[in-house]
C-alpha cells in the first residue's frame, strides 16, 4: 500500500479499486510503442508537407483545400502527442506529471474530434461541388473559415471533460503512475461509459453516416457523368471511406464490447478483461495510424498536389524540370483553373 506522503505535488492517489487485473506484457508494449513512433514520424512529415503545399496555393485554394489544411493541422497535433504515449506504454508508467497529462490528453482528444469532423466537412464540400454543382468562391471563403472555426471550437469543448478530470495518479500496489481520470471508484465506470458513448456517437457513427451519404451521392453522380476523371475520383472516394472504416471500426467495436463488459451486461472475468486490454491497445494503435494515412489519401494521390509540390522543389533547385515532364506535369495554375478541382480529387 502506498502512502500519500510519497506523492509529488502534482500527483494524486488511486485506490485498490483502480488496480488493473492484468498489466500488458513488455513485449506487447514495445511493439505498440514502436508503432506509435513510426506513425509519429510519418504523420509529422506527411502533414507538414500538406500544410506547406496548401499554403503555396494562395489564391488558387478551393474550399476543400482549406478543409484539408485544417485536417493536416489536426493530424499533425495528434501525431505530436504519440511519442509521449509511446514512452508511457513502454515504461508502463506516466513520467511527465499532471500538467502534461492534462495538456497532451486534451490536445489528442481535440485533434481527434477535429479530424473526424473535418473529414465529414470534406465529404459535404465534395457533395456540394459535384452533386449540387456549386462551390464556394473566393468571396465566400470566410464561410469556410467560420465552419473550420466552429469545428475547432466544438472539438475543444468535447475535449474539456478529459482535460478537467485527467491527472497523474499513483496506483495502489504498483510502483507506477498512470495518466487517468481522477474520479471516485463509484463513478469511474459511469464516467468511462459516458465518454465512450460520446466518442462512438460524435466521433465515429455521425461522421461515418455523413461520409457514406455524401460520397454515395457523389459516386452516383460521377458514375453517370461523362467526365474522363470520374473513375479516378471514384477510386479516391472509395479509398477514403475504406481507410476510415479500416482504421477506426475495429477500435470502436472493441471499445463497445469492453463497455458492455464493464457495465456488467456481459460476463466480466479476469481472463476476458486481459484479452480486452490487449485488443484495445492493438486496435487503438491501428486507429492512430489514420493520422499518417490521411496525407496520402487526400493529397499525395492528387495531381494538383504533386504539381504544386514538385514545382516548389524546382524553384528551390532541389529537383530538375525533367521531373515535371517525366510525370506529365505543367505549371501549377494549369491544374488549378477550375473551382471544381481540389487536391483531393
Amino acid at each position: 500500500m502506498w502512502n500519500t506522503s510519497d506523492l509529488n505535488d502534482n500527483e494524486s492517489y488511486i485506490g485498490e479499486d483502480f488496480s488493473p487485473c492484468h498489466m500488458v506484457s513488455g513485449k506487447d508494449s514495445t511493439g505498440v510503442a514502436v508503432v506509435y513512433l513510426v506513425v509519429f514520424f510519418l504523420g509529422l512529415l506527411g502533414n507538414s508537407v500538406v500544410i506547406y503545399v496548401v499554403c503555396l496555393m494562395e489564391n488558387r485554394r478551393t474550399s476543400t483545400d482549406i478543409f484539408l489544411m485544417h485536417l493536416a493541422v489536426a493530424d499533425l497535433l495528434f501525431s505530436l502527442t504519440l511519442p509521449f504515449w509511446a514512452v508511457y506504454i513502454y515504461t508502463s508508467s506516466w513520467v511527465f506529471g499532471t500538467h502534461l497529462c492534462k495538456l497532451l490528453s486534451g490536445v489528442q482528444e481535440a485533434s481527434f474530434y477535429g479530424s473526424v469532423f473535418l473529414l465529414a466537412c470534406i465529404s459535404i464540400d465534395r457533395y456540394m461541388a459535384i452533386v449540387k454543382a456549386t462551390q464556394f468562391v473566393c468571396s465566400q471563403r470566410r464561410v469556410v473559415r467560420l465552419v473550420c472555426g466552429a469545428v475547432w471550437l466544438g472539438a475543444c469543448v468535447l475535449a474539456m471533460p478529459v482535460v478537467v478530470k485527467r491527472e497523474a495518479l499513483l496506483m495502489t500496489g504498483y510502483d507506477i503512475i498512470v495518466c487517468y481520470e481522477n474520479v471516485t471508484a463509484e463513478a469511474v465506470e459511469a464516467w468511462r461509459v459516458s465518454l465512450r458513448v460520446l466518442r462512438h456517437t460524435l466521433g465515429f457513427f455521425l461522421p461515418l453516416t455523413v461520409m457514406l451519404f455524401c460520397y454515395s451521392w457523389t459516386v452516383g453522380t460521377l458514375f453517370h457523368s461523362r467526365n474522363s476523371q470520374k473513375h479516378k475520383a471514384m477510386r479516391v472516394i472509395l479509398c477514403v471511406v475504406l481507410a476510415f472504416l479500416f482504421c477506426w471500426l475495429p477500435n470502436n467495436i472493441t471499445n463497445f464490447i469492453d463497455t458492455l463488459m464493464r457495465s456488467q451486461m456481459i460476463q466480466n472475468t479476469c481472463n476476458f478483461q486481459t484479452q480486452m486490454e490487449e485488443a484495445l491497445q492493438v486496435t487503438e494503435a491501428l486507429a492512430f495510424t489514420h493520422c499518417a494515412i490521411n496525407p496520402i489519401l487526400y493529397a499525395f494521390i492528387g495531381k494538383k498536389f504533386r504539381n504544386h509540390f514538385l514545382m516548389s522543389l524546382v524553384k528551390r533547385g532541389l529537383v530538375s524540370r525533367m521531373v515535371l515532364s517525366r510525370y506529365g506535369l505543367g505549371s501549377p495554375s494549369s491544374s488549378g483553373n477550375s473551382r471544381m478541382t481540389s487536391i483531393t480529387l
